[in-house]
C-alpha cells in the first residue's frame, strides 16, 4: 500500500462516492495514478471493474453524477461519463480478456500501466512504473504495444513534452524501429497528440528528440527544409533549432508573465486545448517560408528572406488544413506566422513618435487587425527575438525591441476594456447598389480595402466609407 496514494484516493470526493455508493470491484488506472504519485490532482479517472460489465455500470455511475454517457468503444467496451461541470470525466471498461494482468501489459508506458484498488488500496505495478516516476524516465512496457497502435510512438513524446521525463534506451530503440509507423493512426488521433504535446512545458524538448527518432520529419515534412538553413548574422542558430528555440522561449515567456496575460493563453478557445499550444505550434512553424525565399547577396554575403512571412502563412495552411484542424485553429496559426514580423516593425518604424497620437494611432490600427490575438502575436514577436542572436544582433538591439513590444503590449492591456468592434459602414450589398455590380472577386477586394480603411481611422463613417469605394472604386477606377 502507497500511503500517498492512498491519501489522495481517499480526498477524491468522486472516487469515494462511487466506492461508498456500489460494492464492486474496481481499480483506478494510468494516467490519474501516475499523477496522484506525482502529487498532482486529476480530471480524468480511468476505471477498469472486474466483475460486471463496463456498460451496465457506467450507466448506473452515469445515474450516480447525473453524467453524460459517451460511447467511445463498443467493441472494447469503454464508456465515457462526461460529469455535469464539464471538467471531470470518467472512462469505465472491463479488462482484456478478463484479466488485470493483461490489461496493464498491453498499455504504452510503465508510468501509465500502474493501477490500484480502489476498495483495498493495493497498488499493481508489474512494469516499474512507480520506480519510472521516482527516476524520472519512460519506459516501454513492449515495443510490441506500440506496433499494434502507433500512436503511442507520439503519445512517448507528448508526456515527455508534459513531463520532462528521459527516454530509455530501450524506449528510443523501439521509436527508431518504428518510426516510419508514425502517421498510421487516423490524422485526427495524430492531432490530438500533437496539440497536447505543444500544450506541454517541455514541448521543445520533445521535439529535438522526436527529431533525433526520425518521428518529427514523419509528422512534419517540412523540417528536412529548415534544416538546410544554416545559421547567418542575425540567427545564432540554424532555421531548425531557431524554431525549436522560439518555442522554448514562447514558453519562457508565458512562464514569466503577469496573471492577465497567462490567463489569456491558458483560455480553451478552439481545438480542446489552450491558446498556448496553440501559439507554441505557430512557433515552431513560423518562418517555414523561408527555404523557398532564401537568397544571399553577393556583394555582403547577408541571407535575406524576403516575404518568408506572407510565404509561410500561404505555406502552412494546406499543411494545417490536411492535418483536419478546424478553421478556427488554422486561421489563428496561419495569422501568427503571417503577422510575427508585424509588432517589432511597428514598434521600430523610426518615423512615428509613439508619445504622440500618431504613434497611438499606429498602434491601434494594429490592435484592431490582431483582434483578440494581440497578446499571442507580441508573445511571438518576442520569443522570435530571443531566438535569433547573431552576431549582427547586439543586446542593445534586443533590449531595444523588447522594451518597445513590452510598450505595445502595455498600451493594449491599458485599453483592450474600452475597445469596441469596428461598426459596419456599408455591407456587401451597400457596395453593389453603389457602384451598380454584381458579386465578385472585387467585391471581397473592396470590402478588404474599406475595412483596411478603418483601421486606419482614414474610414470612420457612412458618409467617408461611401466617398472612399467611390473615390477608388468607381467604374472609372475599377
Amino acid at each position: 500500500m502507497n500511503t500517498q496514494i492512498t491519501a489522495k484516493i481517499k480526498s477524491d470526493e468522486i472516487l469515494t462516492r462511487i466506492t461508498e455508493t456500489f460494492d464492486n470491484e474496481i481499480y483506478l488506472v494510468g494516467g490519474a495514478v501516475r499523477d496522484f504519485l506525482m502529487g498532482k490532482s486529476s480530471l480524468d479517472r480511468d476505471l477498469i471493474v472486474m466483475d460486471e460489465n463496463a456498460k451496465d455500470f457506467a450507466l448506473k455511475v452515469k445515474n450516480l453524477f447525473d453524467a453524460a454517457f459517451v460511447p467511445l468503444d463498443e467493441e472494447n467496451k469503454i464508456y465515457r461519463l462526461v460529469l455535469p461541470d464539464k471538467i471531470n470525466y470518467l472512462d469505465i471498461t472491463n479488462p482484456i480478456e478478463n484479466s488485470l494482468e493483461k490489461d496493464i501489459m498491453r498499455r504504452d508506458l510503465a508510468i501509465n500501466s500502474i493501477a490500484v484498488n480502489l476498495r483495498t488500496f493495493e497498488v499493481v505495478d508489474m512494469c516499474g512504473g512507480i520506480t519510472d516516476i521516482k527516476n524520472h524516465t519512460l519506459s516501454l512496457i513492449s515495443e510490441q504495444n506500440f506496433e499494434d497502435d502507433p500512436l503511442r510512438l507520439l503519445r512517448v513524446y507528448r508526456f515527455q513534452a508534459a513531463l520532462g521525463f528521459e527516454l530509455t534506451s530501450a524506449t528510443v530503440h523501439a521509436v527508431c524501429s518504428l518510426a516510419h509507423l508514425t502517421t498510421k493512426p487516423a490524422v485526427e488521433r495524430i492531432n490530438a497528440e500533437i496539440i497536447k504535446l505543444f500544450g506541454g512545458k517541455y514541448a521543445d524538448k520533445a521535439l529535438i528528440n522526436m527529431d533525433k527518432t526520425w518521428v518529427l520529419e514523419e509528422i512534419f515534412p517540412f523540417v528536412k527544409e529548415l534544416k538546410q538553413v544554416p545559421p547567418n548574422t542575425h540567427h545564432h542558430l540554424d532555421l531548425f533549432h531557431h524554431s525549436v528555440e522560439t518555442v522554448k522561449q514562447i514558453q519562457l515567456l508565458y512562464e514569466e508573465a503577469s496573471e492577465e496575460v497567462k490567463s489569456h493563453l491558458d483560455e480553451v478557445d478552439f481545438g480542446g486545448a489552450s491558446r498556448l499550444a496553440h501559439l507554441k505550434l505557430a512557433g515552431f512553424m513560423h518562418d517555414i517560408g523561408k527555404f523557398s525565399t532564401w537568397t544571399i547577396e553577393e556583394d555582403t554575403g547577408r541571407h535575406r528572406f524576403i516575404k518568408h512571412d506572407d510565404v509561410g502563412a500561404k505555406l502552412a495552411a494546406p499543411i494545417l488544413k490536411s492535418m483536419n484542424l478546424s478553421n478556427k485553429q488554422v486561421n489563428y496559426v496561419v495569422s501568427m506566422i503571417k503577422n510575427h514580423i508585424y509588432p517589432s516593425q511597428l514598434m521600430s518604424a523610426p518615423e512615428i513618435d509613439f508619445s504622440s497620437s500618431a504613434g497611438e494611432k499606429a498602434m491601434m490600427r494594429y490592435i484592431r487587425k490582431m483582434d483578440d490575438n494581440v497578446i499571442d502575436n507580441i508573445i511571438l514577436a518576442k520569443a522570435d527575438r530571443l531566438s535569433a542572436r547573431g552576431e549582427a544582433i547586439t543586446e542593445e538591439m534586443v533590449a531595444n525591441n523588447l522594451s518597445n513590444l513590452d510598450r505595445l503590449l502595455a498600451f493594449y492591456l491599458r485599453i483592450r476594456e474600452t475597445l469596441e468592434p469596428l461598426p459596419i459602414l456599408l455591407n456587401g450589398n451597400d457596395v453593389m447598389k453603389l457602384l451598380n455590380i454584381k458579386p465578385s472577386r472585387e467585391l471581397g477586394k473592396i470590402m478588404d480595402a474599406l475595412h483596411e480603411a478603418q483601421l486606419s481611422s482614414e474610414v470612420t463613417t457612412k458618409g467617408e466609407a461611401e466617398s472612399f469605394v467611390m473615390k477608388n472604386f468607381s467604374s472609372d477606377k475599377a
